[in-house]
């Protein structure tokens, strides 16, 4: 087989935090397979002869993963150069690592170029320090969305854990997660940040308390900072301090 396959992480949404690595793969691909969240500005980077297929799973429809492994498969049987084009990082709730595992099942060579999970992008695009001294010594990452079947996310366990709580793909969710984390201790005013298509020009950020977030007008795709450093706003700090210097 002469076909290979990168699972190639996209980043947040800005084509310039893209890795060196990831531009020159999409530059050389026969083939990206991408999904939903990855944007245009990132798909330009790719060969102009590319086939590009897009397998995002978006509400109510989308590409079964079975298929999608199905698909990378045939792709490198044909001798073709195929980048599994991933927003975030591919093995950050990607489903990257059961690609990779049918790909090596099925024989196929298979790269994994590390990208910028928003987990850490999105809450510094708005400012917000995962860690800061005094305030949050840890930071978890989790998911608001579970298939049917799946173990449900313990929040009581992590409203006691502490630091900063990040919150992926949990917009929808967003009102049994508050009331989850409260009703295991988390005060009801936690400073929450909801940060909406961070490192792009439709950047948005909402700010309110933990017992707000239900009612606080947030669209998806959005990620959620829940601690005391979503009160801060580390950028605007800096730019009234070059104001008052200046």
């Amino acid at each position: 087989m002469t076909g290979h396959v990168a699972l190639v992480g996209a980043g947040p949404g800005d084509p310039d935090l893209l890795t060196v690595l990831a531009a020159r793969l999409l530059g050389e691909a026969d083939v990206v397979v991408h999904d939903a969240l990855v944007g245009d500005g990132v798909l330009a980077l790719a060969s102009p002869t590319a086939e590009l297929i897009d397998v995002g799973k978006r509400p109510g429809q989308g590409v079964a993963q079975d298929l999608i492994n199905v698909l990378l498969v045939r792709l490198a049987s044909e001798g073709r150069r195929v980048v599994r084009l991933k927003g975030g990082d591919p093995f950050v709730f990607g489903r990257g690592g059961e690609e990779a595992v049918a790909l090596a099942a099925a024989g196929v060579q298979c790269q994994v170029v590390p990208g910028i999970s928003s987990a850490i992008a999105a809450p510094a695009a708005a400012g917000v320090p995962v860690t800061y001294r005094g305030l949050a010594a840890s930071f978890t990452v989790v998911t608001g969305h579970r298939q049917r079947g799946e173990t449900p996310v313990d929040w009581h366990s992590l409203a006691k854990v502490g630091g900063t709580i990040v919150v992926l793909m949990g917009v929808a969710q967003r009102r049994d997660i508050a009331d989850s984390l409260m009703a295991g201790g988390l005060a009801s005013d936690t400073p929450v940040a909801a940060i909406h298509r961070a490192t792009t020009g439709e950047q948005s950020v909402a700010r309110c308390a933990l017992a707000e977030l239900a009612s606080t007008d947030v669209q998806s795709p959005a990620t959620l900072v829940i601690g005391a450093v979503a009160a801060l706003d580390v950028t605007a700090l800096a730019a009234v301090h070059r104001t008052v210097a200046g």
